[in-house]
């Protein structure tokens, strides 16, 4: 087997390199949109926090 045939993948080789590539794209895009979502669910609390503290004053 050569290096052409196992890129090849017996003509299935979009499928099997299409599949491979979205997942590792997908695999490299969640933690960054955990960190996003994280950030603004923190910013979100801070707000809720300081409302309240500024309503007991």
């Amino acid at each position: 087997m050569s290096v052409a045939e196992f890129f090849d993948m017996g003509g299935y080789a979009l499928y099997v390199w299409g599949s491979f590539g979205v997942s590792a794209l997908l695999m490299i895009i969640e933690p960054i949109m955990l960190r996003s979502h994280r950030r603004s669910v923190l910013q979100r609390i801070s707000r809720i926090v300081r409302m309240k503290a500024e309503e007991k004053v």
